[in-house]
């Protein structure tokens, strides 16, 4: 017998009792081109310690569960991507010099036959264990890349450096004042006020009834990959106070369809979260899963922790799921299927939907405005090739555009709609995914408004930042994609405190005893006609979203939009005063676990099939 195939039958002895079945394997392993260790350990689901401890046993070598914390040295690596692809590493003390090594399965034939000086026997331990272990030395050069690698690449285009008190104040002033001119308007009668008006007013609901007319892409249905032809996929899941949801998530990432072996799954947790960290720690074991522990340092947002797992992935590609997120399980080979059929192609958003959004008006409310967002207006967008707003979920990345780009700005509170920008910025292909990721929607007022008050935010950090060169933005968007650019965040800013400032005026005028605007009818007519147009463009988008959902349950709910709009005004109105005093409070949105209506989810997806002119799945 072989080494090759005596280590094999050594590592799975009980599912290989011979030579043949140990060299059958080992075939099979090589065919998929991956190491016959990670295949064993992933495929065989018998935990890349147990399989590491075997082979260590099998070439005479000693094994590690851990390297000893007081081996810990600080280090600041020339590359920190290379991390991932570490074997080695060698700690000297006073006694010995400590060699540890995640080998291989070829490493492993090799070590077996090499003669070791005395005190020089290399120690075997997991990828996982020597990636912890790297990952902890290097704590300090991990958090300053997460800072600060978008500031060194776009200096004059970040939040950290550009929301000065100066811009943050001056923009709200601003702000303030466009938004009482378009009010005074009727008031003060003055002609030149009425275009001001139009472009703040009309701009938005021109994109949605544009968009109304926009058909979805036909598309045929793809096959499903051979795993030879899948490439390494990593997975960032940022977690922070939520171990209530990790069984939720194990299960949901156990459901991938995806080569385990090609499978690199790290749940990313702050050490201020010492709960939720356990229990992740309590389900590992699976070759697919790893722990990234991001150390405690501000700022306390999403994006910075996930720019500290970036130089971790060993993928190809990479996407971002939420604590909450229950992806199709196709979703990964689609993505990456469609990344290998487009070579240019930086980014794709799959599409987000509302599992619970019959459990009461507000969820049935903000599910219908994901079923427009995602359904009608991104897949519009994306056919327009204008800047596309992305969802802080479930947004698949060529690893080698996101860091070219800089990785995610960690002082953007909506870091996703901001990478969107910065895609456009560098003319990267985006695109939407024919796939969807499930997550529940606030169903408490407050939450809600917490929420909503941080994307808002966000979105005001992103004007600010993007527009302080407005020459360089034009250049490198070009001014077609500007103009998207200015209407679409402009308007998502300003339309939902105009909306509430209508309902204030005309409540006002009410108790006068006069009909709204009495100094100038024209203009009441005029504003009522774009109060109309802004609110039944929104309201059509978000019944044809419903429609291409599938969720004529929650279609009767909508009449309630006028209420949901003045409560994204009064968020929004939140939003500008965080921004003067805490302009990179992270607001955490709590979350529980659920259950999934398996009956609606189904029939969602066999008619966004039929929307791409393809025949349902059986």
């Amino acid at each position: 017998m072989s080494d090759a195939s005596a280590l094999i039958q050594a590592v799975v002895a009980e599912y290989c009792p011979d030579a043949a079945s140990a060299t059958r394997l080992l075939d099979t392993a090589l065919e998929l081109e991956v190491d016959p260790l990670g295949y064993c350990a992933a495929r065989l689901q018998m935990g890349e310690a147990q399989v590491m401890e075997r082979a260590a046993e099998w070439a005479g070598l000693d094994f590690a569960q851990i390297i000893p914390a007081a081996f810990e040295r600080a280090i600041s690596p020339d590359r920190l991507e290379a991390i991932a692809s570490t074997k080695l590493v060698s700690v000297e003390t006073a006694e010995r010099r400590w060699i540890y090594t995640a080998p291989e399965f070829l490493d492993v034939l090799r070590l077996k036959d090499q003669k070791f000086q005395s005190g020089s026997r290399p120690i075997l331990v997991t990828k996982a264990t020597l990636q912890d272990y790297l990952a902890r030395c290097s704590s300090m050069a991990l958090t300053h890349s997460a800072r600060q690698t978008l500031t060194r690449k776009w200096p004059f285009a970040t939040a950290q450096l550009t929301l000065t008190k100066q811009a943050r104040y001056g923009f709200i002033a601003l702000l303030v004042l466009l938004l009482s001119l378009v009010l005074a308007a009727p008031y003060l009668a003055q002609g030149w006020l009425l275009p001001l008006a139009i472009c703040v007013l009309i701009g938005p609901s021109l994109i949605r009834l544009a968009a109304l007319r926009t058909p979805l892409k036909r598309q045929r249905r793809p096959r499903r990959p051979p795993d030879a032809e899948l490439p390494i996929y990593s997975v960032l899941i940022p977690l922070r106070d939520e171990q209530a949801m990790v069984p939720q998530l194990f299960a949901a990432m156990a459901r991938i369809d995806y080569p385990p072996e090609r499978l690199d799954i790290k749940f990313v947790v702050e050490t201020r979260s010492p709960g939720t960290i356990a229990a992740v720690e309590e389900r590992l074991g699976d070759a697919r899963f790893s722990i990234v522990r991001v150390v405690d340092a501000k700022p306390y947002t999403k994006p910075k922790a996930i720019n500290y797992a970036l130089p971790l992935c060993r993928g190809e590609f990479v996407v971002v799921f939420d604590a909450e997120d229950i992806p199709d399980p196709d979703q990964l080979w689609k993505a990456a299927l469609r990344f290998q059929q487009e070579p240019e192609m930086a980014c794709l958003q799959a599409r987000l939907v509302i599992a619970n959004g019959h459990t009461n008006w507000l969820a049935a409310l903000f599910a219908g405005e994901y079923a427009g967002l995602f359904g009608v207006l991104l897949p519009a967008l994306a056919n327009w090739q204008l800047p596309m707003p992305l969802g802080g979920t479930s947004n698949h990345f060529r690893i080698s555009a996101l860091r070219r780009i800089g990785g995610w700005d960690a002082y953007n509170v909506t870091e996703d709609a901001d990478i969107g920008m910065r895609l456009a910025r560098l003319r990267m292909d985006v695109d939407t995914l024919d796939s969807r990721t499930r997550e529940a929607a606030p169903t408490r007022l407050r939450p809600w408004l917490g929420q909503r008050t941080r994307w808002m935010k966000g979105w005001m950090q992103t004007f600010i930042v993007h527009n302080l060169r407005p020459r360089t933005l034009v250049r490198e968007m070009g001014w077609r994609a500007a103009l998207g650019f200015e209407v679409l965040v402009l308007g998502l800013i300003t339309s939902p405190i105009l909306f509430l400032g209508f309902i204030v005026v005309t409540a006002f005028e009410a108790l006068r005893g006069l009909p709204p605007w009495t100094d100038w009818v024209g203009w009441a007519a005029l504003y009522g006609g774009f109060l109309a147009l802004g609110l039944g463009s929104a309201f059509a988008v978000t019944i044809l979203g419903l429609r291409r959902a599938n969720r004529p349950d929650l279609v009767w709910v909508q009449l309630l939009l006028p209420v949901y709009w003045a409560l994204i005004g009064i968020a929004t109105i939140r939003a500008a005063v965080e921004l003067a005093r805490q302009p990179f409070h992270w607001f955490k949105s709590p979350h529980s676990p659920y259950e999934l209506p398996p009956e609606p989810a189904k029939q969602a997806a066999t008619l966004w099939q039929k929307q791409l002119g393809e025949e349902p799945a059986e």
